[in-house]
């Protein structure tokens, strides 16, 4: 394998469900040396989330991935002075517990910044280190009901919808990856110190949701549900096909719409003065949409999807997870792949985010079992010979 882009980046990754975990596990995706610290009795929570196969459980398995598994009682002396000893030589420490609880453990950034003025602490958490709400629990559902999202999302008539998966916790995660290669480039650009990162999960969504706040700021206009309709342009829908499939249209551009409209039979549409804007299009969306549905239920999918792309119109198969799997497209970028397990042989899951040319992402194993890497790590990296091992274990500190 070539080297890998982050090669020499140690990370401690003592956070827990999700967004924590799984920024560390994009950044051992790319090279990092990541080893997860789980409390010696409850273990990771992951491990009893969700699905499990012969005993294996999968979401571990996957945001597991390229870690190297110990156990520590964080919350006992013994354990926050091993826990000082790998970080006194770590880059990165990911961390999600309420603010307050590593500073009562002494592992604060004060403290760990004497030991090590290099690290980068990553803090994620609900709803920041202050604040009115710091002290709360809070998980990616909280982040999804405050940001505005689950506001805007379902029918005009219906409740607002949250989503089926962690949204809030997996943009959350691609921040804080994102958040700790932009302070190891400062520190080591500029050969400055490490610093802290307060992520709270509350904020991501608000930016990903776009210029909401500017629309409010601006004009007092607070935007509705409107299903899978946009209010920025239409037509902009699902329709069903003929062989009882669904299809997403979708025309930002002006030039797609009118390519759209002419494909379904409705160019005099295209010489209306409200077709000529995304957002006059959208005022007329019942009328956009009739023609499409109506156009698009009377072929089956693969007439459909044959015939925009001879139109070089925007349109895309409502997949599930089967269909992702069946898919050329990502059979050839290999988006889902395989990766061999010890117990389940080869497993296919989510492969690295991106590809690069010089130092591409790998997956080396997947997620390992609880404390499996006590002894390599405790005795090759913090020097711990067999007697303080048992001694550790037979006190639960490991």
């Amino acid at each position: 394998m070539p080297t890998a882009a982050l090669s020499g980046v140690t990370v401690i990754d003592a956070a827990t469900l999700f967004a924590g975990p799984l920024a560390a596990t994009i950044l051992g995706d790319y090279g990092a040396d990541v080893i997860k610290i789980e409390h010696p009795a409850k273990g990771d929570p992951s491990r009893g989330h969700g699905p499990s196969h012969d005993g294996v459980p999968l979401w571990w398995t996957m945001l597991g991935r390229n870690k190297h598994a110990i156990t520590l009682d964080l919350g006992r002396a013994e354990g926050a002075r091993l826990a000082r000893q790998l970080l006194s030589e770590a880059d990165v420490l990911i961390e999600n517990f309420r603010p307050g609880t590593l500073e009562r453990w002494g592992l604060g950034p004060e403290v760990l910044h004497q030991l090590n003025p290099r690290l980068v602490i990553a803090r994620v958490t609900a709803f920041g280190q202050s604040g009115p709400y710091a002290h709360r629990p809070g998980f990616g559902t909280l982040a999804e009901a405050m940001s505005g999202f689950a506001a805007i999302t379902g029918q005009p008539d219906g409740p607002p919808t949250l989503p089926p998966f962690g949204l809030a916790d997996g943009v959350s995660a691609l921040v804080c990856a994102q958040a700790v290669l932009t302070a190891l480039y400062h520190r080591d650009r500029a050969g400055g110190t490490g610093q802290v990162v307060d992520l709270a999960i509350i904020e991501p969504l608000v930016t990903v949701l776009g210029m909401q706040a500017m629309v409010y700021d601006q004009l007092g206009l607070i935007q509705p549900r409107t299903g899978n309709r946009s209010v920025n342009n239409a037509p902009r829908n699902t329709y069903r096909t003929r062989d009882d499939r669904w299809v997403a249209v979708s025309t930002s551009a002006q030039a797609i719409a009118e390519r759209v409209m002419r494909l379904v039979g409705h160019p005099e549409v295209i010489d209306e003065p409200w077709f000529a804007s995304g957002v006059g299009r959208a005022a007329h969306a019942d009328l956009l949409d009739s023609h499409v549905a109506a156009w698009v239920a009377q072929r089956d999918l693969a007439e459909v999807t044959e015939a925009f792309d001879r139109a070089q119109a925007a349109v895309a198969p409502i997949y599930d997870i089967a269909d992702i799997f069946a898919d050329p497209q990502y059979t050839a970028l290999d988006t889902i792949t395989t990766v061999e397990d010890p117990v389940l042989g080869p497993v296919r899951m989510p492969n690295v985010l991106y590809r690069m040319s010089h130092t591409p992402g790998h997956i080396g194993w997947t997620g390992r079992p609880r404390g499996a890497d006590n002894d390599a790590v405790y005795r090759d990296r913090l020097g711990l010979d067999p007697a303080e091992l048992a001694a550790l274990r037979e006190s639960g500190v490991i």
